[in-house]
């Protein structure tokens, strides 16, 4: 079969686009150039400003980021190797372990490896730095203070039988902190080498009872806020209730901060904007007065996860993995970090000739996004989890394939539909246009491939389909002459058909000897994911279940070839490609949520 020049199909899939001679250049390394993701799905308080408001500090997946805010370029913490969960700020994380490093450096300086043996829930540091706090995620939810410079554990006690939300020193000291988490609040004192606490009294206070307490602020005066599940606010002088603010917000409040400079709270949780209310408010001293402010992002922001105040200037992280900065004097938004929602992101293509690329997402969005200038040009809500996408020969259409059977075709510059149709029920998990941009072929779970004539309009009728598919289809490729077609199958087998009456000529084993060497030892084959050659034919890198990216030299028929491989991303790698000019190669993650850029040199 000599028609095949665009692709060798394997397990994984293997993408190749049509080689390009004028571009042949071996890649030696790839470099983290830009993440488009924030973890605000099932973290909070996991956002700061760094530098008198400079730069701003966030994580998702394994890595943390410090990005400028005046030029939008992004630095990188990478020792991580798995979810970060938790992050903290001070003035210079198999087991778990907390990672305290030099933002401006990068540098590690302290790695606490502790017995929270189901993971780290939340961090803190004391009012000098000198000391960390730390609660576990494991049944006794033990809390943890540290002397970090050393390495050393002062003290450790229970926290509550109970999970425990938030674990915060006093911003004016080294000894006391509180503890919130569901149906309790403590109050806690280090003296020496031990840790004591006296419990919230909730007293007399009208209408009030203990509830999940969800957030923290301080106040002067050994004032106490704490931002409770119900909306509620819960004021508390040393550990006695004294007032609740009672709605502060009409949901549960996620988040609060404060510094002693000025004593102002600002708090953050789940509301729908409404004239006068919103998912983000600015407080006065005792909680009386608020101003609510609603994020204009071109969509409703009604769960907000983090905030943090700087110089007239609120930082807001927000559940759909977006950051905003708002500004308290004119209310006014700017998006900072765009990135997809919860949900795996399959879906991934390069445009043909421009420095843009597509992400489809279980979240039910696709996004168009810039790699030059690290930005999202544009995004739809297509109302179904989609699975996977393609871009036309021409670069004018782009295909989607959903997790329902249907499959659409949008417009690139305005992502109006064109045409969709649903012949099926379950997943597609492939769309591909001919190079002859006459067909369009829609691979399912359901051992199918259907080809669409594109010539006839948006009615897209079904003129043909693959016939004897022993398996789901995972990815397929069309001859450069467009007459057969190349189908990847969850049955370990590679057939050619022909196209469009999908009679099968060819049968194979679906292993490829170009790249035998991409799997490590000992692995299974569904452990590697994705895999993509450049245009220029000679390098290949793959992402796997491991949460890592490999660079190879192509072909690497040798077995367990060398490689270079790179971390960030925290759980399995699903789609990989490079950009239309081998500059850049793209990754998605599977359980992270996020899209990592990487660059070739």
């Amino acid at each position: 079969m000599n028609s095949f020049e665009m692709a060798t199909p394997c397990w994984p899939p293997v993408s190749r686009a049509a080689p390009q001679p004028d571009k042949l250049q071996k890649n030696n390394e790839l470099v983290l150039d830009h993440v488009f993701g924030y973890r605000g799905f099932d973290c909070r308080n996991n956002l700061h400003y760094l530098n008198d408001g400079a730069d701003i500090i966030f994580h998702t997946a394994a890595a943390a980021m410090v990005q400028s805010l005046t030029t939008g370029t992004q630095s990188f913490y990478l020792e991580h190797t798995d979810d970060i969960l938790c992050d903290v700020t001070d003035l210079p994380g198999t087991t778990p372990c907390i990672h305290v490093w030099d933002a401006m450096s990068k540098q590690t300086l302290s790695i606490l490896r502790c017995s929270h043996t189901k993971g780290i829930g939340y961090v803190n540091f004391s009012a000098t730095g000198k000391l960390l706090l730390s609660v576990g995620v494991e049944p006794e939810h033990t809390i943890t203070v540290w002397r970090w410079q050393e390495g050393a554990k002062v003290t450790s006690k229970g926290g509550h039988a109970d999970r425990i939300f938030v674990v915060e020193f006093r911003p004016d000291s080294d000894s006391q902190f509180v503890s919130v988490g569901i149906k309790h609040i403590k109050f806690w004192t280090l003296a020496g080498g031990s840790l004591m606490y006296k419990k919230g009294v909730i007293g007399a206070v009208e209408d009030a009872r203990m509830q999940t307490m969800l957030s923290v602020a301080f106040g002067a005066n050994n004032l106490t806020f704490t931002g409770a599940i119900n909306g509620d606010v819960y004021v508390w002088r040393e550990h006695f209730l004294v007032r609740v603010v009672a709605k502060a917000h009409t949901g549960p409040v996620f988040t609060m901060y404060t510094t002693l400079r000025d004593g102002l709270i600002v708090t953050g949780g789940k509301e729908r904007p409404t004239k006068e209310g919103g998912a983000v408010k600015l407080w006065d001293q005792e909680m009386k007065r608020c101003r609510a402010f609603q994020l204009e992002t071109g969509q409703t922001v009604e769960c907000v996860r983090s905030v943090c105040r700087g110089k007239g200037k609120i930082l807001v992280g927000t559940k759909d993995g977006e950051i905003i900065e708002v500004g308290e004097k004119n209310a006014a938004s700017n998006i900072l970090i765009n990135g997809h929602m919860q949900g795996e992101i399959w879906g991934l293509a390069a445009h043909p000739s421009k420095d843009v690329f597509i992400s489809a997402s279980d979240d039910g969005t696709i996004r168009i996004w810039d790699l030059a200038d690290k930005k999202l040009l544009n995004k739809v809500s297509l109302g179904h989890a989609a699975k996977c996408a393609g871009y036309s020969p021409d670069g004018e259409m782009v295909s989607i394939g959903m997790r329902n059977g249907e499959f659409i075709i949008l417009l690139v510059n305005s992502l109006k539909v064109w045409g969709k149709k649903r012949d099926r029920s379950a997943a597609i998990q492939d769309v591909r246009f001919s190079p002859d941009n006459r067909l369009l072929a829609v691979g399912s779970v359901e051992n199918t491939v259907d080809f669409y004539d594109l010539t006839l309009g948006p009615a897209l009728n079904r003129i043909g389909y693959c016939r004897d598919i022993p398996s789901f289809v995972i990815q397929m490729d069309f001859s450069a002459d467009s007459k057969y077609i190349q189908v990847s199958t969850g049955a370990y087998k590679r057939q050619v058909h022909e196209v469009p009456t999908g009679k099968m000529v060819m049968e194979q084993t679906v292993i490829d000897r170009e790249v035998l060497g991409i799997w490590p030892r000992n692995a299974d084959k569904a452990d590697v994911n994705c895999a993509c050659v450049s245009h220029a034919g000679l390098n290949v890198v793959s992402g796997d279940d491991f949460g890592l990216v490999k660079l190879f030299d192509f072909p690497c028929a040798e077995k367990f070839a060398k490689h270079k491989r790179y971390f960030g991303h925290s759980a399995h790698v699903t789609n990989i490609r490079f950009s239309y000019d081998d500059k850049y190669v793209i990754s998605t993650g599977g359980d992270d949520c996020s899209v990592f850029v990487w660059k070739c040199l």
